[in-house]
């Protein structure tokens, strides 16, 4: 038996209850895979390994002496999840992206937001992501937000909670995609066994996405759509490429295309080809040289006088990225109850302000307890673990913490809930979180699914990649079991 030995401890876990005995929606898994024993799954999940070699399933570690090109680690065991909590999942990221999106509107043109000082101004004015070379522009359709990938998390009671937004270039979703693809090449019957909600149609949703917000000047005409990429070596360069691939669409680097009267054209061997829609994958910082950076080598010159002119589309939006700042995070729940009049469907953390002098003070008393977060980096740097760090890096924090205390967030560190993972020999609890992938068209889409993401580390809390993390499949049933 697989799971013999096996012990949920003292963590929601995901397929096990408390008694032990397995989630109603989980049976059939459980069934199946107990008629393995270790030697056939190790045998399974060393062909998976070896197929993304050989798919070039890959990200990039920059700071790593053993090399920077890795394989994504992936764990063969799905994480379910039943119709009924997704219902709720799915209502709760569309209230989310609703509210963020009409608030990045006001933000950008009456900032009436600010005037009723439900968030202090000088929190967004002094918001590293806050562009005011972007004040009253107007975007196609009103849409700032058209891909967003909001993290979210399982405490000791189950309860789902937002950990936060990813709402300028989110990643993951090709992973997403070959893990799907992993699951039903190592276990074809177990898939089609189970009602599972599909997510192949990710790549032609987003497409969608894209060709609806192109500039309203086309006529019947149908858009032109590339994908703008930071190079070779960026970290997520395969998923560049993949959902460029994908979707049929030209992926380019900024020396790819150049402005000429407002209009952004891509250099081909037949000469200029307008552009009408960019899915961009750089930041903002390194988008128009002329603009922002002008150090910037992977923007093109010229780009957002193109976009103020309404000649070319950006998915997503110049400036969105305030709304993810862990700042900003926290007044989520007051954007929804502001602009929905509803309260949150998922909550939030609960979040202290290090620039709040109350808060502060706590703070400062009780970095031991605390995970701490720098308010703008990402994949898991920035950030201490407070019970876990050593004496030094606290007293770092409680440097820069002081010197700068815009910069930073602290939550009580929640126990993720676990799900059972390959270890090597046998299956251990590893801690999990969910980013599922919401798409703003002609109406919202959540992905029936998304990116599990798995500490592959003992007791680690850490799921991004660059900290050693891994990946699950995410099945969404079309019932409840």
């Amino acid at each position: 038996m697989l799971f013999n030995g096996y012990a949920n401890d003292d963590f929601f876990d995901e397929m096990f209850a408390e008694d032990g005995s397995v989630r109603n929606h989980y049976s059939n898994i459980m069934d199946r895979f107990n008629r393995l024993d270790p030697p056939e799954w190790s045998q399974r999940q060393t062909a998976t390994d070896l197929a993304f070699m050989r798919g070039g399933v890959t990200f990039t570690v920059y700071s790593d002496s053993q090399g920077t090109e890795r394989i994504f680690p992936f764990d063969l065991v799905p994480r379910v999840i039943p119709a009924n909590e997704w219902k709720v999942i799915e209502s709760g990221l569309i209230q989310r992206i609703t509210a963020l999106n009409m608030f990045l509107h006001d933000l950008y043109h009456e900032q009436k937001i600010l005037q009723d000082r439900v968030i202090p101004p000088h929190y967004v004015l002094n918001a590293k992501h806050y562009r005011r070379e972007f004040m009253n522009v107007n975007v196609p359709k009103d849409i700032y937000v058209h891909i967003c990938g909001t993290d979210l998390i399982r405490g000791r009671d189950g309860t789902y909670l937002v950990l936060e937004d990813n709402l300028r270039c989110p990643s993951g979703a090709s992973y997403m995609l070959e893990n799907r693809a992993a699951v039903k090449r190592a276990f074809p019957r177990l898939y089609q066994a189970n009602t599972v909600r599909r997510v192949d149609t990710y790549s032609a949703d987003l497409l969608k996405v894209l060709n609806h917000v192109a500039p309203g000047n086309l006529g019947n005409e149908q858009p032109n759509v590339v994908l703008l990429t930071p190079g070779v070596y960026n970290s997520a360069y395969f998923e560049h490429s993949f959902l460029a691939r994908q979707m049929g669409i030209p992926i380019v680097e900024g020396r790819d295309l150049v402005v000429r009267d407002m209009r952004v054209y891509m250099r081909t061997t037949a000469g200029l080809m307008p552009v009408d829609v960019i899915y961009r994958r750089i930041d903002d910082d390194f988008l128009d040289p002329s603009v922002f950076r002008a150090d910037s080598l992977l923007g093109v010159p010229g780009l957002v006088n193109a976009i103020r002119a309404g000649n070319v589309s950006l998915a997503n939006s110049i400036g969105t990225g305030v709304a993810d700042d862990k700042v900003i995070y926290y007044f989520v729940p007051k954007i929804i109850k502001y602009y929905l009049d509803q309260d949150p469907i998922l909550p939030n953390v609960d979040t202290y302000l290090a620039s709040e002098p109350q808060d502060r003070m706590y703070i400062l008393e009780n970095l031991h307890k605390l995970v701490v977060k720098s308010a703008n980096e990402a994949g898991g740097y920035g950030m201490l673990m407070g019970p876990w760090a050593a004496k030094e890096e606290i007293e770092e924090f409680r440097k820069q913490i002081l010197a700068n205390p815009r910069n930073f967030i602290a939550q009580p560190p929640i126990s993720l809930s676990r799900h059972p993972t390959w270890v090597g020999e046998g299956f251990e609890g590893r801690h999990v979180d969910l980013r599922p992938y919401i798409l703003y068209g002609d109406k919202i889409t959540v992905t029936p699914g998304g990116l599990t993401r798995v500490a592959l580390r003992k007791g680690s809390l850490v799921v991004n990649s660059s900290q050693g993390g891994g990946s699950k499949d995410t099945w969404v049933l079309q019932g409840d079991a």
